[in-house]
């Protein structure tokens, strides 16, 4: 019976052995001392969902006038849109549509971007935010402390220009936009576009002509999204036409949406109403976040 104590001490030998290499046990994965780097958040979405068919139809008769007296084959086209050419559509997509009605053409466009961070420290949220932050300054606008009223101070500064430019926030509601929507009669400006001296006039707004109203200028929004702006641009589309784009852009966790709302008259001595294009851009911009909450 004298070899029971040695298969006994063999077998003991055996399960240290294991033990120590990690064969019974675990083992640290990392050496001791070794920083350990917890992989960010990802973002709530991962795809994204079809923008041609991300606006109900009763909200594309609403912001494309003259589309509903269209042949109903006709009628289907403009309602279906067109889909933009990308070429990853779980990072991004869009639609755009155009309608045409006897006084003025409508043009929407919607742009879905989805976030992705490829550093491991920083979430999906955090680049979408870095994203959307360079977007708002692009606009003229600071996060989030901007304000009508400061938007409204940098215009003083800058220098008028004598053409309309199509990023400048100044010529959102200025410019030789000063004139009555409906009559094309000037209304407190001068032939070349600056305001007359003392007079607070906002040229360019449409129906808010005069009306000194600082609530259509370009601005950051509240209670939208998980952060929000608002441009408005007065622009020329030729030798005398001009035309609208009130544009609205938010983000939503790790995706950032684009809205373009235009509307150019037909009748060059008429300016499109900026409140209510920003009204139903904003409305819109209102029902798609509802729909990313879904």
């Amino acid at each position: 019976m004298a070899y029971v104590p040695g298969t006994a001490l063999l077998a003991a030998l055996v399960v240290s052995c294991s033990a120590s290499t990690g064969t019974g046990g675990s083992a640290p994965d990392s050496k001791p001392g070794e920083p350990t780097v917890a992989a960010a958040t990802p973002g709530k979405y991962s795809t994204l969902r079809d923008a041609c068919r991300a606006v109900a139809p009763s909200t594309l008769k609403d912001l494309l006038p003259g589309a509903a007296e269209l042949p109903e084959d006709q009628q289907k086209k403009v309602y279906e849109g067109t889909a933009t050419v990308t070429y990853d559509t779980d990072r991004r997509v869009g639609c755009r549509w155009k309608s045409e009605a006897p006084d003025s053409s409508h043009t929407l466009f919607i742009d879905f971007e989805r976030v992705v961070s490829y550093d491991p420290s920083v979430s999906d949220d955090d680049r979408a935010h870095e994203v959307y932050t360079e977007k708002e300054t692009a606009a003229g606008l600071s996060s989030p402390s901007a304000t009508p009223g400061s938007t409204k101070e940098a215009e003083k500064q800058t220098p008028p220009s004598s053409e309309p430019k199509a990023n400048s926030a100044s010529h959102a509601l200025s410019g030789p936009a000063s004139e009555d929507k409906n009559t094309g009669k000037p209304t407190g400006g001068s032939a070349d576009g600056k305001s007359s001296e003392g007079s607070d006039t906002d040229g360019g707004t449409g129906g808010n002509a005069g009306s000194g109203d600082e609530s259509l200028l370009p601005r950051t929004l509240d209670n939208l999204g998980d952060g929000a702006f608002l441009d408005d641009q007065l622009t020329r589309a030729g030798s005398t036409a001009q035309n609208r784009t009130v544009s609205v852009v938010f983000r939503t966790s790790n995706v950032i949406v684009t809205i373009e709302y235009t509307e150019q008259p037909t009748v060059s001595t008429v300016l499109p109403d900026s409140k209510e294009l920003q009204d139903k851009a904003q409305s819109l911009a209102r029902k798609l976040v509802d729909n990313f909450s879904e």
